[in-house]
């Protein structure tokens, strides 16, 4: 049987197991999916321990995404764009590959599970760190109508769009007053102290959508601040993590699992 894992650190909080479990007993594979706890210390020879034991791929979760793109020579396109990589394949003769399925995850959330239209719409990214890189090169391949990363730190929300490569604009916080945004994706941690980021007033526009990237039980504090912005839908990053665990599986296994069915037991925290 083939084993694949998650590599974290924290990680005993993680939903992949359990969504991984899910994938496979619904497309007949017979596999096993656990927890690696990575040591801060030294990340490569973990990987290196697993694949020698006969481990067939990893998820790699917080804070391993940066290093793990810096150990692996054989990188996808989407994977060298991210700057970061959260899924690795063992290929054959051992070699390991790395990709980022974090933005499809994102955009297939949106598109896919809600129905948004990106043709014509005015979309902010915010935050410039590990998760706004993770899914720029999605956003922007979604083809929206203006693309816009805003941070506190406005320059490295300008280096962030330049690096980019596409008609993608950089700004601070404070320069987005009045803007009317169609769609608000949440890329920060702010949420994980329970606040939002900074925002002006009149970022979102009259029936724009607000996507916080993190989830929890109730809603998140971003969800939260859509509300009271009047957003027509306010998503949290559910739906995103099972898209792209649902991209890593099909890498995997050649396999592509329906997503719909995993993210209502989630949601029904069973």
């Amino acid at each position: 049987m083939d084993h694949y894992a998650v590599i974290g650190n924290p990680i005993a909080h993680s939903k992949s197991p359990q969504i991984h479990a899910a994938f496979a007993h619904q497309t007949g594979q017979q596999l096993s999916y656990g927890r690696l706890l990575g040591s801060l210390d030294d990340f490569a020879a973990d990987v290196r321990a697993f694949v020698a034991d006969g481990g067939r791929g990893l998820n790699v979760t917080v804070p391993f995404k940066q290093q793990a793109w810096a150990l692996l020579a054989d990188r996808t396109p989407r994977a060298e764009l991210a700057g970061a990589v959260n899924t690795i394949i063992v290929l054959d003769g051992g070699l390991l590959r790395g990709d980022n399925t974090d933005g499809v995850g994102l955009v297939r959330d949106l598109v896919g599970n809600h129905g948004f239209d990106f043709a014509g719409r005015r979309v902010l990214l915010l935050g410039a760190g590990g998760a706004a890189h993770g899914v720029l090169g999605e956003l922007l391949a979604a083809g929206p109508g203006s693309l816009t990363v805003a941070n506190r730190t406005a320059e490295k929300a300008v280096a962030l769009a330049q690096a980019a490569g596409g008609d993608v604009a950089g700004c601070g916080l404070a320069d987005l007053e009045a803007q009317g945004f169609d769609l608000v994706v949440n890329a920060t941690s702010s949420g994980l102290g329970g606040g939002v980021p900074a925002l002006p007033e009149g970022v979102l526009a009259e029936g724009g959508w607000t996507y916080d990237m993190v989830y929890g039980d109730g809603p998140t504090p971003f969800c939260l601040w859509g509300e009271g912005q009047g957003a027509a839908r306010t998503l949290d990053g559910l739906g995103m993590l099972v898209e792209q665990a649902a991209e890593s599986f099909w890498l995997w296994r050649g396999v592509r699992p329906s997503t719909a069915p995993v993210i209502e037991m989630l949601r029904a925290g069973t």
